[in-house]
């Protein structure tokens, strides 16, 4: 089993709204390497921390798992998305989502301040400068250390 953290602005998609909805495809991912970790990384069962970005309070807020492996983004495809690829063929797409299952909201947000300053993370994706990536590889070692914080 990987794991990996997935960014998405809270008035676009929230741990709030997935807890409602249970299951909810990732569309919108318009980065070719984080389009590659949807297609050769997420694996069936993957636990992904859901992180709130372009907020107030930017952190990790809840879990959920991989439901459903990569496949087509319909947005890609449809004109009136704010995600839509003229150049994305039918018969070769370009861009790839995969659905996840709310699992649970974390007892408190961890936020970005926070996982800067915290021991043990080495080289993390997140904070690393400069990385703006929405799809992010975490090591079973920094899952265990930032929930051991919650």
């Amino acid at each position: 089993m990987k794991h990996w953290l997935l960014k998405s602005e809270p008035d676009e998609c929230s741990i709030e709204q997935l807890a409602r909805v249970r299951r909810e495809p990732w569309t919108g991912v318009r980065n070719y390497q984080a389009r590659n970790y949807l297609r050769d990384g997420m694996q069936l069962g993957d636990e992904v921390f859901f992180y709130h970005s372009n907020c107030a309070t930017p952190g990790i807020v809840g879990l959920c798992t991989v439901v459903r492996l990569a496949y087509p983004d319909p947005t890609q495809f449809d004109p009136d998305s704010d995600y839509f690829d003229a150049a994305s063929r039918r018969d070769d797409p370009r861009w790839l989502c995969v659905d996840v299952a709310f699992a649970r909201r974390l007892r408190r947000t961890i936020t970005l301040q926070e996982l800067k300053t915290l021991d043990g993370l080495g080289d993390f994706a997140l904070t690393r400068r400069g990385n703006r990536l929405s799809v992010l590889p975490v090591t079973a070692a920094q899952w265990q250390r930032i929930l051991s914080v919650e």
